[in-house]
């Protein structure tokens, strides 16, 4: 939870949820090469907001308890997440280790704060959500020097007679969006059923063996090496001051089908040739984001001392896709984990800010996905060094989330989420995607800024959309 004095919460429980007792064995997980490169990520921290216009007490004595025996009984098939990463010292490597009784902590608050603000699309202080995000438990030291880290914590705050907001915090080295969706889901669906019927999961059980993903090329050693490099010098308690925030705002864009069909279409009309010219919902969707985010910053970050030689760096997108059913791979869709390919494009600052950006932007944005059809793990060697590099060059935005994990579909029995949020962009300066929530073939964009930088983005969206009409 975020620090008490600037939060509005009141505790009202704190609990531990494990599996059922002796419903999973002892289990040791390896990291795979798909994991080893989120070592070093920040949690993931999702909201989700659900209306409920019941008391408090109502909450706690019928709701609660379904709640609790449900993630119990999810927790045995998705039980690591209730597991620790351990991370022993070089050489050995770091893994995933669960226990009978390993368990993730559950905390109830109680808030006072407006419920449809904090759910609202307009800019709202990006501080106003911490309070309903858990933070995970403190890592432990064990045997000396290996250090034992909790994967998952939660968090269910209630504003009384208005609705509900589920927070989890999860470590990325543990899953990737399509694997914490499932998880999701999946408690959901049981929860829903008041723990009687595990059809759902028993339909999708998930798939553990770590083993179905090949390292012919010896990714894992490679990453894990990069990791052990930067783990030399990274402090795990920094942190993000509040000061540093102070002025960040976030805010939600929808962009309906029609909207993203008719620039689909714009951008086709400006093209000579559409050959190979990929436009895709996502495609066109983070090349519009990202255009009119370059603009912005460029109006309130480099508007003192540019010299041409600026306009002419590039610019960098970073985005990942899915590898599960991917021939060349044969990883099932349920696997637990991750199985991610990194992707990154670059297009010259001068390209984007010119009059045919949004074009430069999608064939180089297609362009990267094209690629992925002969291959989605070409170049992974360079994943964590090119990372790192354009790190270090600092003109990048990355793409988090995406609209095709149905996110707006967890349903505890309350009804379809009214918003849901991934937190962590105030931080990380993300692109958050999903779907939209009221036109399924639509996008929802999250993005966290300043104000000033805020107000100038949605004018330069504005803008943009309505010259694709």
């Amino acid at each position: 939870m975020a620090d008490m004095q600037h939060s509005t919460v009141r505790v009202l429980e704190q609990t531990q949820v494990s599996p059922p007792p002796g419903s999973v064995p002892s289990t040791s997980l390896p990291l795979t090469f798909f994991d080893a490169p989120w070592l070093l990520c920040r949690p993931m921290q999702r909201l989700y907001f659900y209306e409920f216009p019941h008391p408090t007490h109502h909450f706690l004595h019928t709701i609660l308890p379904s709640l609790k025996h449900s993630l119990s009984l999810t927790l045995r098939h998705f039980f690591p997440f209730s597991a620790n990463l351990l991370c022993p010292p070089f050489p050995a490597k770091p893994h995933f280790f669960y226990t009978n009784g390993d368990s993730i902590r559950l905390t109830v608050v109680e808030s006072p704060a407006d419920f449809n603000h904090l759910m609202a699309d307009y800019p709202r202080n990006v501080q106003e959500l911490h309070p309903f995000v858990p933070n995970l438990p403190p890592a432990r030291v064990v045997d000396g020097d290996t250090r034992v880290v909790p994967v998952m914590a939660l968090q269910v705050s209630v504003f009384p007679n208005l609705g509900v907001c589920l927070g989890v915090t999860f470590s990325h080295v543990a899953a990737d969006g399509r694997a914490f969706h499932h998880f999701m889901k999946s408690w959901a669906s049981v929860c829903k059923t008041g723990a009687h019927d595990l059809t759902s999961i028993e339909k999708s059980i998930p798939f553990h063996d770590r083993a179905v993903v090949k390292d012919p090329n010896g990714l894992e050693l490679i990453f894990l090496k990069e990791w052990w490099n930067w783990a030399s010098t990274w402090k795990e308690g920094d942190s993000v001051i509040s000061d540093q925030l102070a002025d960040k705002v976030r805010a939600t864009f929808d962009l309906g089908h029609s909207q993203i069909e008719r620039l689909k279409h714009w951008v086709q009309n400006q093209c000579s040739d559409t050959t190979n010219l990929y436009t895709s919902t996502f495609v066109v969707t983070c090349a519009l984001i990202w255009v009119c985010l370059v603009k912005s910053q460029q109006a309130f970050g480099e508007t003192n001392n540019v010299s041409d030689r600026n306009f002419e760096k590039p610019c960098y997108l970073i985005f990942v896709a899915d590898c599960r059913n991917r021939f060349e791979l044969s990883i099932p869709f349920t696997y637990f984990g991750n199985c991610l390919a990194l992707c990154f494009v670059s297009v010259k600052k001068s390209e984007l800010l010119g009059v045919n950006g949004m074009v430069e932007a999608v064939k180089a944005i297609g362009n990267k996905v094209g690629e992925l059809e002969s291959g989605g793990l070409k170049g992974a060697e360079k994943w964590m060094l090119d990372w790192k590099t354009v790190a270090e060059l600092g003109d990048y935005i990355t793409v988090a989330g995406s609209q095709r994990l149905g996110i707006y579909e967890t349903d505890f029995g309350w009804g379809r989420p009214k918003k849901s949020e991934l937190v962590q962009i105030d931080v990380s300066g993300a692109i958050s995607l999903a779907e939209n929530r009221e036109d399924k073939d639509g996008v929802e964009v999250g993005l966290a800024l300043s104000r000033p930088n805020m107000d100038h983005f949605n004018s330069i969206l504005e803008k943009s959309l309505r010259l694709s009409h």
